[in-house]
Order: structure tokens, then C-alpha cells, then sequence
């Protein structure tokens, strides 16, 4: 029988051999991986330029093949991190002194423990409460309850880096229990857009905004503070807060009421939406004693912040104070800290590629690029040149798949090319800074929380580049125009 059977199975594989794999299905399968290979090498063996370090071209290939590798993603973010820091040093590209330098930032460090804080946040339940109070006050329309989710994530975002968490976390969440609450899901056509598709294309736009709102509130931002001081600007948790105050909230008015004029939903109230959120809140019952101690040491942490300067305390500092507090006081454990794992994965891939940058600067190849993209607009008026700088930094996110890796390795770039053309360097800094944020929502693949929405399924790829590019318009505007008066009145340029 067993005899039968093989000779079968020979018979078999003989008359119907396997298939062989097409040549797409082997070009998507090597191509992430072979295209930054492919760019890394062309750069690492190009002629170095005057003024660079003979290692600059060779720090260069490693580092633009592993930003290529974080967009394409033929690893996961960290591997691909870790990989390159191999890659540089066993060049010799860098030492592993220099390689590792990046584990010990502070910057990176008030990420991490960010991180940590806005787990808090989830596991106490406290951000849940906070955005279902305000749906039993604003909830009875579409437009109201787009208003209680941007205060929900403004409340939140001081504390919570991870625009993705509090965004996916606390808000997503919410705005799909209340859409289908009111017979509105993924499918058919009429049901998406009446009322979640609003809710949630609404929620990204309004999450890009609060994330450039603070220094804390999503995780590039401190690296862009530490790339202005390596060139002398200094940026306070204060005074980021202050100059992006005015066009943040002037933002969270108008983005609600613009995307239901441009993409209104069907259904305009929602009866049922504050009835459900006491419900909730009735099987949450009373504010617990970890939401209390939450709640009290996210105020301690932001008064710290708020006078750092003027108490000489440093952010990470403040951040560190904060996680001792709730671990002491049990409202997070050791084991809430250890299964963050983006916390830890963030850890691995700022420390690697601000580690890269860092080198980069050293060895001289960020001046002479900076060089080479200021020489691209010389001889304007440095107010042109800096519009042509900051569309161009702008709209160069729709190669990129995540706000940092924009950052990383773009900020110092155009920052160093707007103040060699004249434009006042506090100014400059903080646009670019706000810029890091406010470009999350120009396409479905543009940040976390651009990703997390598209995976709902409530909006078509056709409405987020054309919904995404409408709001990047209004958003330049109000920035532009209300917020360059705003500093303009504060004195930062």
C-alpha cells in the first residue's frame, strides 16, 4: 500500500511539477530589500566631496540605505535598525563608541519614558473617561462629536508620544463603537459615509495638529529639538508649546467644521451617541483611585515642563519623576513597562539612526548638503526661499511611511539650508518642527495613525489623497498665516 502510494505521489510530481515563482512574485518578494542595498552601495562608493570626511560617503550609504529599508520594510523597523548599526561597524564606519552613542541621549530617553506615561493612560482607563465625558456633552451631532475627540486627543497629547496610541488607542476605538452604534460600518457605501468615515478621516487631521501642538506629543519632535540645538537654536518645552498654541487651536476649530463642508457625512445628528457614552461611563463607575494619582501626576508633569527653564529641571527629568510616581504608587508595574514594546522598539530605532546623524554632522556630510539645497534657492529673498523649502520639506512625505524617518534624516538638512539663506533660525526651527507633525496626513500610509484608520476600511484610497492634499492646503494656511503672526507677535523671528 505504502509502495502504491509513493509511486503515486512520483507519478505525480513528475506529470505536475511545482510552480515555478513569477518574475513579479520574485521582484516584490526581493525588491524592498534589494532597492536599499542597491542606493546604499551607488552612495557609499561615490567620490567624496570637498570639505566631507573620506568616511562621509560611506556613513551617507549606510544611513540613507537604512532609512530606504524603514520605508520599504523588508524587515521590521527594529531589525532593520540594527541591521545597519552592524553594517557601520564592521566597515568600520563607525567605531562602536560612536555607533551606540544614541543609547545614551537624553532626547530619546524622554521618548521612552513618554512612552510609558501614556500607558498610564490606557491601563487606568482615564483616557477613555476623559473622551467619553466629552461625547455625553458634544455628542448629539456628527460635527460635536468630531469636537469631543480633538478635545479628547488634545487633552492627551502633552503626555502621549505616541500619536499612534492615542489615536488607535483612546479615539479609533471610541469612533467606531459610536459609528456602528448608529448603523454606520465599513460596508456598503451608504453606510460608511454616514457618519465613520467623517469621524475618522476628521480624526487623523485633527491628530497631525496636536502632535505638533507639544514637544511630547509625538515622538520625532524631540529629535528635531536636539538636531536646532546641535546648530545652537534652543527650544524650550515652554516655548514650542507657546508658538504653536494659537495656530494649534485656530487648527482644531476649523478642521472639524471644514472636513464635514468637503467630506460631510450622511447622518448630522447622532441621538444615541450621549446615551451610550453615560452608559460607559455608569459601567466604569466612580473615578478610581489610578485615575486619580494618573490624573494628578500628568498636572505635576506638565507644570515641570511648563517651567523646566525657570526650575532648571530637565524634560527627561520631569518624565522619569512621573514614572516613578506611578510606579511607586502601582499604578503601572514593572511588566506594563517591559511589554511596551513600542516604547522599546522606539528606544532601538532613534538611538541607531540618531547615532547615524549624529556621525553624519561630524564627519561633515550634513553641511555639505545643507550647502547644496541652500545653493538651490540662492540669491532669493529669504522669506521665497524659505516657502520653497518648507512645500518641499512638506510634500517630500509622500515617499516617506513615518513622520520620524522624515525627521531624521531631512530636519538638520533644511533647517541648516533655511538659516544659511537668512531666515531667523528660532523661526526656522520651530516650522520645521511643526512641519514634522502636520504632513501625517496627506496619504493612508503617511504615519501610525494614518495606518491604523486606513485598516478600518471607512475610507477609500482615492478620498485620503484627495481629502489628505485639501487639508494639507488649509492646514499650510492657518500655520502660514495665523500662526507666522502669532510668532511673529512673540518674537520668534
Amino acid at each position: 500500500m505504502s509502495e502504491a502510494k509513493s509511486e503515486s505521489t512520483e507519478s505525480f510530481s513528475e506529470t505536475t511539477p511545482p510552480a515555478e515563482p513569477s518574475k513579479q512574485s520574485v521582484l516584490r518578494r526581493y525588491y524592498p530589500a534589494a532597492v536599499p542595498v542597491v542606493l546604499g552601495l551607488i552612495i557609499y562608493f561615490m567620490p567624496v566631496p570637498d570639505g566631507v570626511d573620506p568616511k562621509g560617503m560611506h556613513m551617507l550609504g549606510i544611513f540613507v540605505g537604512t532609512i530606504v529599508a524603514l520605508i520599504l520594510q523588508p524587515l521590521p523597523t527594529g531589525s532593520v535598525a540594527l541591521v545597519g548599526l552592524s553594517i557601520a561597524m564592521i566597515t568600520q564606519t563607525e567605531t562602536p563608541t560612536e555607533a551606540l552613542s544614541g543609547f545614551s541621549n537624553t532626547t530619546i530617553w524622554l521618548i521612552v519614558a513618554s512612552f510609558f506615561i501614556a500607558e498610564g493612560f490606557l491601563v487606568t482607563g482615564l483616557g477613555k473617561r476623559v473622551a467619553l465625558m466629552f461625547v455625553t456633552k458634544l455628542g448629539k451631532s456628527s460635527l460635536g462629536l468630531s469636537y469631543g475627540m480633538a478635545l479628547t486627543d488634545l487633552i492627551l497629547a502633552p503626555a502621549t508620544p505616541s500619536n499612534t496610541a492615542r489615536a488607535g488607542g483612546v479615539v479609533y476605538p471610541i469612533i467606531v463603537s459610536l459609528s456602528k452604534l448608529e448603523d454606520s460600518n465599513p460596508e456598503p457605501e451608504d453606510s460608511r459615509k454616514k457618519l465613520g468615515a467623517y469621524l475618522l478621516l476628521t480624526s487623523l487631521q485633527v491628530n497631525v495638529v496636536t502632535s505638533a501642538m507639544f514637544i511630547t506629543a509625538m515622538a520625532g519632535n524631540p529629535v528635531a529639538v536636539d538636531a536646532a540645538a546641535k546648530i545652537g537654536i534652543d527650544i524650550s518645552w515652554g516655548k514650542w508649546a507657546l508658538a504653536a498654541s494659537v495656530p494649534g487651536i485656530a487648527s482644531l476649530i476649523a478642521i472639524p467644521w471644514v472636513m464635514s463642508k468637503i467630506f460631510p457625512p450622511t447622518m448630522l445628528k447622532t441621538p444615541k451617541a450621549p446615551e451610550q457614552a453615560r452608559e460607559e461611563l455608569r459601567k466604569a463607575g466612580p473615578i478610581s483611585r489610578n485615575e486619580k494619582i494618573m490624573a494628578a501626576t500628568f498636572v505635576l508633569l506638565l507644570v515641570l515642563w511648563c517651567l523646566g527653564s525657570q526650575l532648571n529641571v530637565n524634560a527627561t527629568t520631569t518624565a522619569f519623576v512621573g514614572i516613578g510616581i506611578l510606579l511607586v504608587t502601582k499604578v503601572l508595574t514593572w511588566n506594563n513597562l517591559v511589554h511596551d514594546t513600542g516604547a522599546w522598539q522606539t528606544l532601538v530605532f532613534f538611538a541607531v539612526l540618531v547615532g547615524m546623524a549624529s556621525h553624519l554632522e561630524e564627519l561633515g556630510v550634513i553641511s555639505w548638503i545643507g550647502t547644496q539645497v541652500s545653493s538651490s534657492v540662492d540669491g532669493l529673498p529669504w522669506i521665497w526661499a524659505f516657502a520653497i523649502l518648507t512645500l518641499v520639506y512638506f510634500y517630500a512625505h509622500y515617499l516617506f511611511a513615518s513622520n520620524t524617518a522624515q525627521i531624521v534624516a531631512m530636519y538638520a538638512v533644511f533647517l541648516g539650508a533655511a538659516v544659511a539663506t537668512g531666515a531667523p533660525p528660532l523661526f526656522s526651527a520651530l516650522v520645521f518642527g511643526f512641519i514634522g507633525s502636520l504632513f501625517g496626513g496627506i496619504s493612508h500610509y503617511a504615519s501610525g495613525p494614518a495606518g491604523v484608520i486606513y485598516g478600518s476600511g471607512y475610507i477609500k484610497t482615492s478620498e485620503w489623497f484627495r481629502i489628505g492634499f485639501v487639508m494639507s492646503v488649509v492646514i499650510i494656511l492657518i500655520w502660514t498665516i495665523i500662526g507666522g503672526a502669532w510668532m511673529k507677535l512673540i518674537g520668534a523671528w
